[in-house]
């Protein structure tokens, strides 16, 4: 019994990945059905301390997080190491972190529709998505999308802001969309990443915007100087 027992401190002291603990809360909840009860009971079925676990998570919603963070991640990954994807106007990037994050998510479909499923129509106060909201936010924003020089600082401030927020929006729609479609490799979801993405594009398109301000600017002095 003292050979036994030792044997399994031993056994528990192997290293354990932030990757690991991913993969293997994943494996319980498509294996179970359910969340686990709780850390402690995670770890012992796992074969690992419960210390470690939190050498890498607070929480077990921290690895729900996570496992959204780490789909952003890897996907952003994949595209990062493509060099077309360098060369590419903020578009045709944002179109393709879509593809590729949405085949992500449809490669993890079993476990994201579990996780979502029962808040599909609330999934803006998810709190286990506020993770890749940051991350996605954050990516936008580097994108350097073209907007209007509003020449005024709070207000720049309040139309990044904007821009963020209707990209988060879609981003969240496009979820939506996703787990309820019924075609053929989620062809139909494709159609709506190409229009969605195009369309918002199309409506933050500045030039013509900016061809009626200086239309503007010119009546207007020439008005003056008419009078």
């Amino acid at each position: 019994m003292y050979l036994c027992d030792k044997y399994k401190v031993m056994a528990k002291k192997k290293n354990i990945s932030e990757d690991k603990i991913i993969s293997l809360y994943m494996d319980y909840i498509l294996e179970h059905g359910e969340n686990p009860k709780s850390v402690y009971a995670f770890a012992k079925l796992n074969n690992f301390e419960e210390a470690q676990f939190y050498e890498h998570f607070t929480s077990l919603e921290s690895v729900e997080k996570g496992i959204f963070k780490a789909l952003f991640n890897s996907s952003l990954q994949v595209l990062e190491k493509n060099e077309d994807y360098q060369i590419f106007d903020a578009r045709n990037k944002l179109l393709s972190f879509y593809y590729t994050f949405f085949e992500n998510l449809t490669a993890n479909r079993s476990y994201v529709v579990h996780a979502l499923g029962k808040n599909k129509n609330d999934l803006k106060n998810l709190k286990i998505l506020s993770g890749l909201r940051h991350l996605f936010t954050e990516y936008v924003h580097g994108l350097g999308i073209q907007m209007l020089d509003l020449k005024e600082k709070r207000l720049e401030r309040l139309q990044e802001k904007a821009l963020k927020e209707s990209s988060w929006i879609q981003l969240l729609i496009t979820i939506k969309f996703w787990m309820e479609d019924q075609s053929p490799s989620f062809e139909k979801t494709d159609i709506f990443i190409e229009k969605s993405v195009n369309t918002s594009f199309d409506v933050l398109n500045i030039a013509p915007i900016k061809s009626v301000l200086d239309l503007g600017k010119f009546l207007f002095k020439e008005k003056i100087n008419m009078n």
